[in-house]
């Protein structure tokens, strides 16, 4: 039987490998029409910034190029690059500015609403955007993440709202510096240099530790070295930290405390060290979940924790992480957000051996609806240098983007729960709900969604997401043929 799983396995990866490498045969699994040649704003209708904190925010808009963007009631401090629209400067005193942006070409212009929110909280929607340990692990180089940082920009991604390169494990000098300092490898010649070339793109740039005296790859940690590493990675532009617990499990046991503010105290460390730094760092909490950390994940300003361990590129994988998410929905809210990992569609292999995603397209559809539901953090996993239109499809589409970029910042719940199916559904700001219609078993089948059930109005308007399309009226009701291990996510109103 093993033999027979290993034959499967690797007929697989060779026939999905051959399929890449000649004309994009995923093709045929694309439901999303392509983007419009006109001007469209997408991304997040809100950003926040704590007050004198260095502002760096792209405004994401597809349409053809060149494109021109304009800003209404741009508030003193800041200003915009008219042919690239990166919003850059700083503002002085807490408070919501809100703005008027508008973007055109040849072919027209889209305007929408805009607010800068000054206060304490960053993240206001979950962050977006490409980590190297699913690609890489700890082969990663300066070369390898500027590679995919030009292809979210070639691709187009960057267009939608993705932002964030962040390098994980493998970046750090064998030891540090006499004065305590950490230094990068040689693979990284120079992180200033490449966090101001990232600023320059509108990009944000994230960087990996640990609490411990090890990061889970082995190389140098954070600890009793706290403030020293955040003023480093401040110094070098650093937008976003990783932390991972790795082997602060030993320092945890041997100090022989296991109440949980002794678990939460690194966490709470590396809280002050961050707050003292003259700007913003994204705070990411990678301890798997242990002492229900979505509990306490705020208090220590942690902007999303992991809430389960590593994901990988299987069906079983993805259906654990999935199955316990259902309690989480009342401790994610703007600024903080459960984390069920990386996205790990594309050409991933956590080494230099890289492969397509073993999840099939409708796997991967679920994938991506399920995360966007959730609210979850979107980090892409793959090599975006090979992005396939396929999977370029998949992270592109505007409106099911927005349901995880949505401003109310409400986490889908569990409505229906089957041994074959289930019923997610989500509210949304503008008073409207999504709902991700997910087939579990091996078959397609019909589904049928049951209006009352999900505890909404007897007859509702119904859009298909994926495939950009007014289905129609439905009073009572709604049934869907879902494929195996498939999705059907709409939007009712």
């Amino acid at each position: 039987m093993k033999s027979l799983k290993l034959l499967s396995s690797l007929a697989f990866t060779l026939i999905a490998c051959a399929s890449f490498s000649q004309s994009d045969s995923l093709d045929k699994y694309i439901l999303t029409p392509p983007p419009s040649p006109k001007p469209h704003i997408n991304g997040a209708e809100v950003f926040g910034v704590r007050p004198n904190s260095p502002v760096i925010y792209k405004i994401a808009a597809s349409g053809q190029k060149p494109l021109h963007y304009e800003v209404k009631n741009l508030p003193q401090g800041l200003s915009v690059d008219a042919s690239t629209g990166v919003i850059t400067g700083a503002l002085k005193n807490a408070g919501d500015y809100k703005m008027e942006v508008t973007v055109s070409n040849a072919l027209g212009k889209n305007k929408r609403n805009f607010t800068i929110k000054v206060g304490n909280q960053l993240g206001l929607t979950p962050a977006m955007g490409w980590n190297s340990w699913n690609c890489w692990g700890l082969s990663v180089n300066a070369d390898r993440v500027k590679s995919s940082a030009r292809a979210m920009i070639d691709k187009g991604l960057i267009d939608y709202g993705w932002s964030y390169i962040n390098i994980d494990d493998g970046w750090e000098a064998a030891q540090r510096n006499a004065d305590g300092t950490i230094s990068p490898n040689e693979k990284f010649p120079d992180m200033k240099s490449l966090s101001d070339w990232l600023h320059a793109q509108g990009l944000k740039f994230g960087i990996y530790s640990s609490p411990g005296t090890r990061t889970c790859g082995g190389f140098l940690a954070s600890y009793q070295h706290e403030l020293q590493d955040a003023a480093t990675y401040a110094s070098w532009g650093v937008d976003y930290l990783k932390y991972d617990w790795c082997s602060y499990d030993s320092v945890y046991r041997a100090e022989g405390d296991t109440t949980d503010a002794a678990f939460i105290k690194p966490y709470t460390i590396m809280q002050k060290a961050l707050l003292q730094q003259p700007r913003d760092i994204y705070y990411s909490l990678c301890q798997y979940g242990w002492r229900d950390v979505w509990k306490w994940g705020a208090n220590v300003n942690g902007n999303s924790w992991r809430t389960t361990g590593d994901i990988n590129d299987s069906w079983g994988s993805l259906t654990s992480i999935w199955s316990r998410q259902a309690p989480l929905y009342p401790y994610a809210s703007p600024g903080h957000w459960n984390d069920p990992d990386m996205l790990v569609v594309g050409m991933l292999g956590w080494s230099d051996n890289l492969h397509p995603t073993k999840l099939t397209p409708d796997e991967q559809y679920t994938h991506i609806s399920l995360w966007c539901l959730l609210s979850a953090p979107l980090l892409i996993g793959c090599d975006m240098s090979k992005l396939d239109n396929f999977t370029t499809s998949l992270l592109t589409n505007d409106e099911v983007l927005a349901l995880d970029q949505d401003i109310l910042g409400k986490q889908a719940q569990q409505i229906i729960k089957k041994d074959d199916y289930q019923i997610w559904v989500k509210q949304l700001e503008d008073g409207t709900h999504a709902i991700g219609i997910f087939n579990l078993s091996k078959e397609a089948k019909t589904i049928h969604v049951d209006w009352k059930e999900l505890n909404l109005s007897e007859t509702l308007t119904v859009r298909d997401l994926w495939r950009k399309k007014d289905l129609g009226k439905f009073k009572k009701g709604f049934d869907t043929k879902v494929n195996s291990h498939g999705v059907e996510l709409i939007k009712v109103k």
